[in-house]
């Protein structure tokens, strides 16, 4: 269990640097890997740790957060650990009540449902007395991993978080989120705004509390199309790399390496990879060799395994891998799953599929 060693800025060294080298494109001996969600259900000792805690206590308790965050590097050999919250605690940053309900998952008790409903969310939220839980645990886990792998700090993009907010959870259509792109767009881009905002502050924050990466989530961008993404999506996702890059340096902080997954947004992987952000993230719909010539040769890839490919024997994962770092190569290339991990897979199909990264990736440098 997590244990606070006193003096933040005294961080333990990082032994394994596999996962930041990729990120800036120099060259590595093997592929780094992690799993999105990789502090999941999946692992019966996730399930154990959450058992009796509502979802968001546990994101509110940084022993919680640090523990989850650690289970799975006590199992697998991953590259890179990902701190364990949720994007919904920015709109609860703002002032919305955000509850988990068992079998139907987030859900909002008041959602935005007229303009004028913008008026109930805090305008200047001070991201330390909202989420300093969240910088807690990220500051306990960097000292607890004793620079075993770089931790990632996230956030929500705010088109993403805009649609939670608007529909109340998860939607199959986004039907009335959408319907504010197009009904006010004025009041969209105000919402867009202040979201965009406290993302920044929230990332510049993570950093000052150890995280060495951080990645964008736009998890819904395969709702929009190519031209409302880049009127109510990229303007914002650019936005916040400048923002965050610049107030690092003002702030005399790690310049770390940023990762943008926009999930199904192939339309606009070469607008992604000219965006500002170090490493660009696939979902599983594109191939290897397509998301590299839309993207060039400047940005490090992240991705893109079919979650569901883990279901199959582990044998046949390790094929395709092989075929996934061919298609990739093996440098400027992070590897990971097109999505998160499920919480019916079997750890040791992902304890496979690490492995296998690792293996084929290193076989393939050799040769």
């Amino acid at each position: 269990i997590c244990s606070f060693v006193h003096s933040p800025k005294g961080f333990p060294k990082l032994k394994n640097d596999t996962f930041l080298r990729a990120a800036r494109g120099e060259e590595t001996e093997h592929t780094p890997v992690w799993c999105m969600r990789q502090a999941g259900r999946y692992l019966p000792e996730f399930r154990e740790t959450r058992a009796a805690q509502d979802f968001f206590a546990t994101c509110r308790s940084p022993k919680l957060c640090c523990e989850l965050t650690l289970q799975p590097l006590r199992r697998y050999p991953l590259d890179a650990a990902i701190i364990f919250s949720d994007i919904l605690v920015v709109p609860q940053a703002l002032g919305m009540e955000v509850v988990m309900v068992p079998g139907k998952g987030p859900t909002f008790t008041e959602p935005l449902k007229e303009v004028e409903d913008l008026l109930k969310l805090r305008q200047k939220v001070d991201v330390t007395a909202e989420l300093g839980y969240v910088f807690e645990a990220i500051t306990l886990t960097r000292h607890s991993l004793e620079g075993r792998v770089p931790l990632i700090g996230f956030s929500g993009a705010p088109w993403t978080l805009m649609s939670y907010m608007i529909e109340g959870g998860g939607s199959t259509t986004m039907a009335k989120a959408k319907s504010w792109l197009y009904c006010h767009p004025e009041a969209s881009h105000r919402l867009l705004r202040l979201l965009a905002d406290v993302i920044i502050d929230y990332l510049v924050g993570q950093v000052a509390a150890g995280a060495q990466a951080l990645q964008l989530f736009e998890s819904h961008a395969g709702h929009l199309g190519p031209e409302q993404f880049e009127t109510f999506a990229l303007p914002y996702i650019r936005d916040i790399a400048q923002a965050v890059k610049s107030k690092l340096k003002e702030e005399a902080l790690p310049l770390v390496p940023m990762i943008i997954f926009a999930k199904d947004a192939h339309y606009a992987l070469h607008d992604l990879a000219h965006a500002g952000y170090e490493v660009v993230g696939l979902d599983w719909t594109i191939r290897p060799q397509e998301a590299r010539a839309q993207t060039g040769k400047d940005v490090t890839l992240q991705g893109n395994l079919d979650p569901c490919a883990l279901y199959a024997p582990k044998e046949k994962i390790g094929e395709l891998v092989r075929k996934m770092l061919e298609g990739f190569g093996t440098q400027r290339y992070i590897a990971n799953l097109g999505h998160g991990l499920y919480p019916d897979m079997n750890p040791e199909h992902v304890g496979a599929f690490v492995e296998a990264v690792h293996a084929h990736s290193r076989h393939i440098n050799k040769h």
